[in-house]
């Protein structure tokens, strides 16, 4: 959007995209893990089928953040989803000491 400050579109993405993610996160953490794997399948079917990466975003850093606090025992914070879907959108994002870049979503194409 024309005009929109950096920190106006992190609002924006906090009150939309983060709810959307936290929402999907006890039926994401209910799946085994067979299940939580199969998701990128299902990702890449539901792109061949039309839907746009946007349409995906939510519940795929909902499986990202699943697949890490699996793994690794790190549950993704709302400011690192915030710093994913910046780079998701092809913007730069700056981040402070302490916000957990290394956790932030990666941002590629599926």
């Amino acid at each position: 959007m024309v005009g929109d400050t950096p920190e106006r579109a992190a609002e924006k993405l906090r009150g939309q995209l983060v709810p959307q993610v936290n929402r999907l996160e006890d039926s994401i953490r209910s799946l085994t893990d067979e299940a939580l794997g199969a998701k990128t399948d299902e990702f890449r079917r539901r792109v061949d089928d039309g839907a746009s990466l946007d349409d995906l975003l939510p519940e795929a850093f909902a499986v990202v953040r699943e697949a890490a606090r699996r793994t690794l025992g790190q549950r993704h914070y709302d400011v690192q989803l915030i710093g994913g879907a910046v780079l998701h959108q092809g913007k730069i994002a700056e981040m402070k000491t302490g916000e957990g870049k290394t956790l932030s979503p990666p941002c590629r194409h599926f």
